[in-house]
């Protein structure tokens, strides 16, 4: 016997008054992911064969930076 569905009665909100709030921790997990993944990549065991010089030196600042 089919049962009878009941449209769901929810208040709309005005577009104006949706605000999106991200917890501390929605910024912070992804940053300290990556940190660790450059960690991890140990920039001086390889070495591009061609390319930008420039990108590499950026990486290795950066990963300068975040060690030491």
């Amino acid at each position: 016997m089919p049962v009878p569905t009941h449209p769901r009665s929810h208040p709309r909100v005005p577009s104006e008054r949706i605000e999106i709030r991200l917890p501390w921790w929605s910024v912070a997990l992804p940053a300290l992911a990556f940190a660790l993944l450059l960690l991890m990549s140990g920039s001086g065991q390889a070495r591009a064969a061609a390319g930008d010089p420039g990108v590499g030196r950026l990486l290795e600042q950066i990963h300068l930076t975040l060690v030491g």
